[in-house]
């Protein structure tokens, strides 16, 4: 097939890395891309946000099928207008992408399908938001309505930094405060093609950016998967109470939900529940969870993509273990350092079961270089997890980056 791949980071480059590894054949085309996916395949400089620009070039090009990485393209309605020219497309369209582009939306089809989530309240101003704060008590959970690229959720125990949370985002849209859930947090990837659901396999991935889930939320410093500590049972839970309820309330409105529904999720004391909706792959979940896939991944998207889920079997899935850490930047997350060289990629990526998902680079007369805050991802692949973090933090020290950092704890405990 000759498919398109929308977007600039890691996951995009997983994405791409799985197709190739079908050997199959496929004329791979990403856009944009960076400077890491262009040493596997075509890049092309588009803006993949604009319907009518990225809807031409697969006209013109006789793409079989587009597959979006990131938000953003989603809310824009690059897929509403790619399904109109009848180009199979593996990515929601505007409406139905609402359920990561707008949290007040989510907790209203999570109520309307009586999905088990945390207690919410949208609110407008300080006062409303104080008195949410009180009704729910500490830790305090603040999070922007819309897309805020992995910076519009607050948990803290700091009642004056949770209102100053509130008047940040305030001025942009609505601001949720929710009560605050606790256990360990899981992330299941559930295909569906608007009526039908095919689960993959769950991870979980670390937000915080320093070890001990200390410091800041950032976008993901690094996960792991499968995730041995979970019953037999989860994802057939996680499926019947949740995902398939979410996509058939969305058709039932009329807003078919047609890709990637991710089920952020919360293992409680008194059960599963749901923390947050995404409408794409996650990242960096998306490193550590295709490497294990056996099924060929094209076919998967395509069926999704087309309507025919139902006539493909579960994927199947090997019993090595995928371990990724997240390189990133100076300052990551306020204000990154960048323009900063890159080494030793070449000695990282020769260590075995090792493989470099590229995000934020570029190439300067031959030099990679650092142009953002989370700049590639180390995945590494074994046959436990003692030797899928030992390859993974083998390859990450052979890189060299000024100021560079990363979590020394990813998959430490199971």
């Amino acid at each position: 097939m000759k498919i398109l791949v929308l977007g600039p980071g890691a996951r995009e480059h997983a994405i791409v890395l799985a197709l190739l590894a079908e050997d199959a054949g496929h004329d791979i085309i990403c856009a944009p891309g960076n400077a890491g996916i262009a040493q596997d395949t075509t890049v092309i400089a588009l803006d993949a946000s604009n319907p009518k620009i990225v809807t031409e070039f697969a006209l013109a090009e006789e793409v079989d099928l587009v597959i979006v990485g990131p938000e953003a393209p989603l809310v824009a309605g690059v897929a509403d207008l790619l399904r109109r020219k009848r180009i199979p497309v593996f990515g929601p369209d505007k409406a139905a992408a609402a359920l990561e582009g707008s949290k007040g939306f989510a907790k209203r089809i999570m109520e309307a399908a009586s999905i088990p989530t945390g207690r919410a309240r949208v609110v407008a101003d300080l006062a409303s938001a104080s008195s949410a704060l009180d009704e729910f008590g500490a830790p305090y959970v603040v999070k922007a309505d819309g897309l805020a690229a992995g910076k519009g959720v607050l948990v803290t125990e700091d009642r004056e930094a949770a209102l100053a949370h509130v008047q940040h985002w305030a001025g942009r849209g609505d601001v949720l405060v929710e009560e605050f859930l606790a256990g360990p947090e899981v992330s299941l990837f559930v295909l569906s093609d608007g009526h039908n659901v095919l689960p993959l396999s769950p991870a979980q991935d670390y937000k915080r950016l320093g070890d001990g889930d200390t410091g800041p939320n950032t976008g993901g410093m690094g996960a792991y998967s499968p995730l041995p500590w979970l019953s037999d049972t989860f994802v057939n839970e996680v499926v019947s109470n949740i995902a398939l309820p979410t996509i058939r309330q969305l058709e039932a409105e009329g807003t078919p939900f047609v890709g990637l529904l991710y089920c952020g999720l919360i293992v409680t004391d008194s059960g599963v529940r749901v923390i947050e909706f995404n409408a794409r792959f996650g990242d960096p979940e998306t490193q550590v969870v295709l490497p294990r896939l056996d099924t060929p991944l094209s076919s998967l998207l395509y069926a999704t993509a087309t309507g025919t889920l139902q006539d493909i079997p579960s994927p199947v899935f090997s019993s090595e273990v995928a371990v990724t850490v997240v390189l990133a930047s100076e300052n990551y997350p306020d204000a990154p350092m960048t323009g900063r060289p890159l080494g030793g990629l070449d000695d990282a990526a020769a260590v075995p079961g090792v493989q470099l998902a590229y995000a934020a680079t570029a190439e300067d007369n031959g030099v990679m270089i650092a142009t953002g805050g989370r700049v590639l991802s180390v995945v590494a692949r074994g046959e436990n997890f003692t030797e899928a973090r030992k390859r993974a933090y083998h390859a990450m020290s052979l890189i060299t980056l000024e100021g560079g950092h990363y979590r020394r704890d990813i998959a430490e405990r199971m």
